[in-house]
């Protein structure tokens, strides 16, 4: 599978790992930065193009990193078809692709240790969306949110 990566300073390392441990589980992973830490840059300049990229390659899905994953995840979602969650346990993790079919993982790197980051990303691209009608029709419907910006 490809997966889409990017993060800020905070998730800079995690982000590394991430890449590395996802080659060699067989992923093509396209990193789209940073390329080199830097303490004083912005999370949207690296999860906006990560999130794009996922949602414009089907079947194709994204991870952002940041300390706590709330900024990266927000970035996220500000991009038309993302559907960006915060992962904080395996539930989360699941339930993420399960029932909203997300396409874009958030993680804090902070809130996590590698290892436990990793099973989080493992666990998100391992898992389908269960194409249950009830929830087809709620992602329908914010699609239609994305188009129109009327929730009626």
């Amino acid at each position: 599978m490809r997966v889409h990566i990017g993060s800020d300073h905070a998730g800079f390392d995690l982000k590394n790992y991430l890449v590395t441990a996802l080659t060699g589980d067989g992923h093509e992973v396209v990193d789209h930065g940073p390329a080199a830490y830097d303490a004083e840059d912005d999370y949207p300049t690296c999860c906006i193009p990560a999130a794009e990229a996922a949602v414009a390659e089907q079947g194709s899905l994204g991870v952002v990193v940041g300390g706590s994953g709330n900024g990266e995840q927000i970035a996220a979602n500000k991009v038309v078809g993302a559907r960006a969650a915060l992962a904080h346990d395996e539930a989360t993790a699941t339930l993420a692709r399960q029932h909203n079919d997300a396409n874009v993982i958030s993680l804090g790197a902070r809130m996590h240790t590698e290892e436990e980051a990793l099973d989080l990303v493992r666990l998100f691209l391992a898992t389908p969306f269960s194409g249950d009608p009830r929830h087809a029709r709620r992602i329908g419907q914010l699609a239609a949110y994305e188009r129109s910006r009327s929730a009626g």
